[in-house]
């Protein structure tokens, strides 16, 4: 197989390692999708590099339920180790109970829609993602008093690591 062709699927799998372990909530394998530098913007603040924004992620989605699918992934490549993409995405964030505040984050959770900008490198340990952007082109709230409806006990999967 053709090296780039190699290299656009190993990104592909490292984009689908971020969406299962942010909803999985297994927190350090999601933190190890970003190289130690990644840069993150696109959110309601800046983040002091990727231990911060792991941790402050993590706090708030920590007992929400979410749901998180990237498509149509495009990659092009800007030098022998670093990519950029971009993923169509679509998201689903409930919370057990309403959350402060006003705005779109609001409340007892949201459906969101919109893109990933990325910027990629390859490193020893194989790619990561060195820069995340998040852009919305829409968010619509969950209504109010919807009913937090956690998966029943007994057929929660968080993840079986290691599957593969």
């Amino acid at each position: 197989m053709n090296a780039r062709l190699e290299d656009i699927e190993a990104i592909k799998q490292l984009k689908a390692r971020y969406f299962r372990t942010l909803d999985t909530k297994q927190w350090a394998a999601w933190r190890a999708v970003f190289t130690d530098d990644a840069a993150f913007d696109g959110t309601r603040r800046s983040f002091n590099g990727p231990d911060e924004f792991c941790a402050l992620t993590s706090a708030w989605l920590q007992d929400a339920i979410t749901v998180h699918h990237g498509h149509m992934p495009e990659i092009v490549f800007t030098g022998p180790d670093t990519a950029r993409g971009i993923w169509a995405m679509f998201d689903i964030v409930q919370f057990p109970a309403p959350t402060p505040g006003s705005g779109p984050y609001a409340g007892n959770g949201f459906i969101g829609y919109g893109h990933y900008e990325e910027e990629y490198r390859k490193i020893s340990e194989g790619w990561r993602i060195s820069l995340l952007r998040l852009t919305r082109l829409r968010v619509d709230p969950l209504p109010a008093g919807s009913a937090f409806a956690p998966v029943p006990e007994g057929l929660l999967r968080s993840g079986t690591s290691p599957w593969l």
